[in-house]
């Protein structure tokens, strides 16, 4: 699911390249099964008010820089006193980029994030993800409860139990020769947005084409950390908050005001909420 920002959300005075470069000098990398994945670790710069710190997982198509920095996420974050790791999901940033289908999926890319707090040392973590690394936050919690203080659902509600569908005209678009090749106006603006983040377009072709692993209603009602579904009022890709949160015993919901798919990832409200969520089970 694409998450693109608003474009008041970015610094344009900062070149793309050179931002980039700033990026990558900030990321580190470990060896997830065999598969490079780079991450940031940040750590606070207030005074550390909680030893768990927060990993941040991002949407299909996007990055760190993309989905946390540009909006303030990981100012915000850091500047309430947490550690922040944010990793580059495999096909996606600067991490290895894999063309088979099969190297995806969100349980095999919840390993990955089981890996990185393994690989950090760390016994518990708060997990916030948006759209597609809310699903995969939600396998880490199904299977690694222990590792799971809470949980953020951000930019998908009860279309995490219906899955996604349209897929196939998503790849294709991933695939063609060029943007103007692309008559599907929802496929358009994924390809438009994987371009704009510089992205491998055939590793994202092939993890929009990877297996589509269900969560049932019965599954999420088995998660069992506290958790936060954080969804724009006006999101019709991730769907209702409130009724993805009515499936989960632990779970209450945010209704990010006036927001859509694209709109909510930098919000100022939905940044609050979290605090809010976060200072109750620090």
């Amino acid at each position: 699911m694409v998450d693109p920002l608003t474009t008041d959300a970015r610094d344009k005075s900062v070149p793309p390249g050179n931002m980039l470069k700033a990026k990558a000098a900030r990321m580190q990398t470990f060896d997830s099964d065999g598969v490079a994945i780079a991450y940031m670790d940040k750590a606070p710069i207030a005074e550390a008010r909680d030893t768990v710190p927060v990993i941040l997982v991002h949407g299909f198509a996007s990055n760190v820089s993309t989905n946390w920095v540009m909006p303030g996420w990981i100012d915000t974050l850091t500047g309430a006193g947490y550690r922040v790791i944010a990793l580059d999901n495999r096909g996606h940033g600067f991490s290895e980029k894999l063309h088979d289908p099969s190297s995806y999926g969100g349980p095999v890319m919840a390993e990955d994030v089981r890996r990185l707090i393994e690989h950090l040392e760390l016994e518990q973590a708060h997990v916030m993800g948006y759209s597609m690394g809310a699903r995969i936050c939600a396998f880490m919690a199904l299977k690694y409860p222990a590792k799971v203080r809470s949980a953020v659902f951000a930019g998908l509600g009860i279309n995490m139990v219906r899955g996604m569908a349209g897929t196939g005209p998503i790849a294709n678009a991933l695939e063609a020769p060029s943007l103007e090749d692309v008559v599907n106006p929802t496929a358009r603006t994924f390809r438009a947005f994987a371009e704009q983040t510089k992205s491998d377009l055939k590793a994202l072709a092939a993890c929009i084409r990877s297996s589509r692993d269900p969560i049932s209603r019965d599954d999420v009602g088995r998660i069992s950390c506290p958790v936060m579904v954080a969804v724009g009022s006006e999101d019709v890709i991730g769907g209702s908050a409130v009724e993805l949160a009515k499936l989960i015993p632990t779970a209450e919901a945010f209704v990010i005001p006036s927001r859509d798919h694209m709109k909510a990832v930098g919000d100022k409200d939905y940044k609050a909420a979290v605090l809010k969520f976060l200072e109750k089970y620090a």
